[in-house]
């Protein structure tokens, strides 16, 4: 049976995942209108509409118009997960839509949240979670997917390892593990949350094909995809956390260091936190547990970047390497 086709608000549609996800609306056959920032590029095959999230007037006037939407689709998230970036987009940018939504008549908002907040120590997962909250409040049908690790935020070495240098490693590089999926696996999965009964009013953790697999073994493959013996190099957590104390420390004074002191801490959990479904009795991650879609892996993709089938990954501002 072919699935009706809806008019859909995408939001973050100019970055990575959100690019794949308005192309995989699109092949579903759904209209797309992405809300977008001032000179956004266009979004083939779909309507961009310039809309400022953080004004709820704006958002009337310049994004729905006074037109009927069926669903909204986020894959909208903060640059930096610094505290002031967090709270005015994960949280609420995406209440003002929220609440516009359903005004325009809309049953359906599917959101792209993070598997990290199941252990929520930074910003962002705090103002993501509380966006959460207020969405499975409202009454209307929701799908959050909580995905694993992206492609390109395990990509951010094969530069230095072509070059010949060392893969840098938080301890011994087995500390944490995750199932990374790609934009094109996940894109796939979020646009059919709008189909599934079984995703609907759910919390979805979702990771790529399995087995889990830690950084020591994704600098063991790209060692090995270029035939050369692998070569780490170890960084203390410990100098994580000192660098946190002293920023920290500074930020009390120097507004600037104190955003960084953010970032160091995102750092830090990222190098120390597995991004697996957590078992909240127990606190330990469960690759078993961890459900999983999509053919494309990790490999493959630095297999397509080392022949040049692919472009390297742009990491943002959450890179730690």
């Amino acid at each position: 049976m072919t699935a009706p086709r809806r008019r859909i608000v995408l939001l973050g549609a100019t970055g990575t995942i959100g690019r794949a996800t308005a192309r995989a609306l699109i092949a579903a056959g759904h209209e797309v209108v992405c809300f977008v920032r001032p000179g956004s590029p266009p979004i083939a095959g779909a309507t961009s509409r310039t809309v400022d999230l953080s004004d709820p007037a704006s958002l009337t006037r310049e994004g729905f118009v006074g037109e009927r939407f069926d669903a909204v689709v986020s894959c909208m998230a903060s640059r930096t997960g610094v505290p002031k970036d967090a709270w005015a987009i994960d949280h609420t940018a995406h209440s003002h839509v929220l609440a516009a939504a359903q005004k325009a008549g809309a049953q359906h908002f599917v959101l792209l949240s993070a598997i990290c907040v199941q252990k929520p120590l930074l910003a962002f997962q705090q103002a993501k979670l509380a966006f959460e909250a207020e969405l499975i409040a409202s009454g209307l049908r929701y799908s959050i997917v909580r995905p694993t690790a992206f492609f390109k935020s395990l990509s951010g070495q094969i530069a230095r390892v072509q070059a010949g240098k060392a893969f840098l490693l938080f301890g011994d590089g087995a500390l944490t593990a995750c199932k990374p999926i790609s934009d094109r696996d996940l894109a796939a999965y979020i646009a059919g949350c709008l189909d599934d009964p079984a995703r609907w009013n759910q919390i979805l953790p979702i990771g790529g094909p399995g087995p889990a697999i830690t950084p020591r073994q994704q600098g063991e493959a790209l060692f090995a995809m270029l035939g050369r013996p692998p070569k780490f190099s170890a960084v203390p957590v410990g100098m994580l956390t000192a660098i946190i104390a002293v920023l920290g420390a500074l930020g009390r004074v120097i507004p600037a260091l104190a955003a960084k002191a953010e970032l160091a801490k995102i750092g830090r959990y990222y190098a120390t936190e597995s991004m697996l479904v957590r078992d909240p009795a127990t606190g330990r991650y469960d690759a078993a547990a961890t459900p999983e879609t999509g053919r494309e892996t990790l490999f493959d993709h630095y297999r397509a970047v080392l022949s040049g089938e692919a472009p390297p990954d742009a990491r943002g501002d959450h890179a730690v390497f």
